[in-house]
């Protein structure tokens, strides 16, 4: 019995923390970002997915992006559509700051106002959702 009940916290313990959730400014659940990629809406309805390679696809796996090792955000013509630097900046194809992605996974437009969460969740992967890729 006693392994039984510890195999089903280890499943729950498990199914946790394979998928971090993405909050509305008011902590309203927006979505959640799988371990490997996947993003689903609120019900758990797959939007898409990001690749171990950086590649950003929609939720019938078309490629529309890519998240590039220097911060670059590409659409899937390969033009540049921003930036995230590595201190949590998000800027534009111009350079120009559009937002800001805390070590705490708070997410700021550029006049610093709160519009959303992401704790746990690799900044590029937040810069991806919240500011260049509408995957609804």
């Amino acid at each position: 019995m006693k392994k039984a009940l510890y195999i089903c916290f280890l499943l729950l313990n498990i199914s946790i923390l394979s998928a971090q959730t993405l909050e509305s400014e008011s902590h309203n659940t927006a979505g959640y970002i799988k371990n490997d990629g996947t993003i689903e809406d609120r019900s758990h309805a797959t939007v898409g997915y990001i690749k171990n390679d950086g590649t950003v696809e929609n939720k019938s796996h078309g490629t529309i992006g890519y998240i590039k090792s220097d911060g670059t955000i590409e659409n899937r013509s390969h033009s540049t559509v921003g930036y995230l630097k590595k201190d949590g900046t998000v800027e534009n194809r111009s350079h120009s700051t559009i937002g800001y992605i805390k070590d705490d996974g708070t997410v700021k437009n550029r006049s610093h106002s709160t519009i959303g969460y992401a704790k746990g969740v690799k900044k590029e992967w937040a810069a991806v959702v919240f500011f260049f890729f509408n995957l609804d």
